[in-house]
């Protein structure tokens, strides 16, 4: 008898609907809204609680898309199967590669901002502090993916209790007003002494970014239960839960604190915790610092488990070398290797790299992937769908040329670099199929 085969290599379904949705509302950050809302509310003249529900609306398009590709192909890779899959190989691979800077710098920037921000608590040197989270993330990361939806369930709640917090204080503070009328319950929304579409069309490009990651989670799809309907339901209710929930965080701040004075260029990243001590006082400063750590410390956990399974997929397929991305560890069912290069990376390149470099490329390689999960939607369940109906025609075009019109106005600089990394992809895909002759192997595991 001759030498049994070894099995494929295969992750575990292990994660239930809720088990998503705990990781996904980490990945994107309950306290999403925070460090951007004194940027969004200066930009909005006073209205970026309408600028989050705004956004909200155009990302539920997207996540749509998300979620009915997921359930078309229930596969780790996520946007870069999709489009695979349902439009070409080629364009498969170069949209993977796109956002393979997306989910590798998620994780570096988080290394970067929490590095700094717990210097201001213990005089460390930043080196010492990049190489702890790096290492932090990518230990929470080797442990079995239900370890993993556990650590992200305590972080939830966790965080849960400062933004509860942060609502009595809000409430406590508005009622012993001197002076309270009704259109101090208004404004937020709506300001007729500072509205203006223009600033609001402005403030929402920003907002946007309080969604961001909320697609991680179809990266996760073999290791889902049920995952043609927990992938579709769990991505649209995370970008509800984390619309409504930033939404009244955005909403408490702006109660407490008018438009006007603008946030000055000193305050205006720290605007809700300086917001936060106007309400509760100095203990409530610190307890929304350390908040957003604990959160940051779930995104770039959350970010890099997303990016080692991207990796994965495209391993897998032998688009980017399998023997080390295609493998799984035996015994805790994760790709390892995956998990262990993407901490090296976050460590090395915190080293060299700002924040606010990192932060303005990751946008290039997320919006190239959602405008290519919109399309890939819109060919499978209209253009070759033998009933044409409209709720598959019209929620992916709108995704489409939403992403389309933010992808527009990155700033010139990312698009330089995402596009000189995207060419690079284009040069490796290139030789590795002999100028895309021949086609990349999409895999399409079982349920």
């Amino acid at each position: 008898m001759g030498a049994m085969s070894a099995p494929a290599a295969s992750l575990k379904r292990s994660l239930g609907l809720w088990d998503l949705v705990f990781i996904g509302i980490i990945l994107v950050q309950p306290t999403a809204p925070m460090p951007l809302y004194g940027v969004v509310q200066n930009e909005a003249g006073g209205h970026a609680v309408t600028t989050i529900l705004i956004a909200m609306v155009a990302m539920l398009f997207t996540a749509l898309s998300y979620g009915r590709m997921a359930r078309a192909y229930p596969s780790a890779g996520s946007a870069y199967t999709y489009v695979g899959q349902e439009l070409h190989s080629s364009l498969g691979y170069a949209t993977g590669w796109s956002m393979l800077m997306d989910y590798v710098l998620n994780p570096v920037i988080c290394t970067i901002w929490c590095a700094k921000a717990a210097q201001n608590i213990v005089a460390l040197p930043y080196i010492a502090w990049a190489a702890f989270f790096a290492a932090l993330f990518t230990f929470m990361n080797l442990r079995q993916i239900r370890a993993t939806a556990r650590i992200n369930e305590v972080l939830t709640f966790a965080m849960g209790i400062v933004i509860v917090a942060m609502l009595a204080a809000t409430a406590r503070y508005v009622f012993n007003l001197p002076h309270l009328d009704a259109a101090l319950f208004t404004r937020p929304f709506y300001d007729p002494a500072t509205f203006s579409w223009q600033h609001v069309a402005t403030g929402t490009s920003l907002a946007v970014l309080t969604y961001i990651g909320f697609d991680g989670i179809s990266t996760l799809s073999e290791e889902v239960e049920n995952p043609r309907r927990n992938i579709l339901v769990a991505t649209v209710l995370i970008c509800l839960v984390i619309g409504v929930l930033s939404s009244i965080e955005v909403y408490a701040a702006q109660l407490i604190r008018p438009a006007i004075p603008k946030f000055s260029e000193h305050d205006v990243e720290t605007a809700y915790a300086h917001v936060a001590q106007q309400a509760g006082g100095l203990w409530l400063f610190h307890a929304i610092n350390l908040t957003l750590i604990v959160a940051t410390i779930g995104s770039g956990a959350g970010a890099q488990l997303s990016g080692a399974r991207l990796l994965f997929g495209m391993g897998r397929d032998n688009a980017i070398p399998r023997r080390l991305f295609g493998a799984i560890d035996p015994k805790k069912n994760i790709p390892a290797n995956n998990v262990m290069l993407i901490g090296v990376i976050s460590f090395a390149a915190a080293l060299l790299m700002s924040y606010e470099t990192g932060a303005a490329l990751l946008n290039f390689g997320a919006l190239i992937g959602f405008m290519g999960v919109n399309v890939a939607a819109f060919v499978r369940y209209y253009v070759r769908a033998p009933e044409k109906r409209l709720t598959h025609l019209v929620p992916p075009l709108l995704g489409f040329l939403i992403c389309l019109a933010m992808w527009l106005s990155l700033q010139t600089p990312a698009k330089i670099v995402g596009g000189a990394w995207l060419l690079l992809g284009i040069i490796y895909g290139g030789y590795k199929t002999s100028g895309f002759r021949r086609s990349i192997r999409f895999e399409a595991p079982a349920d």
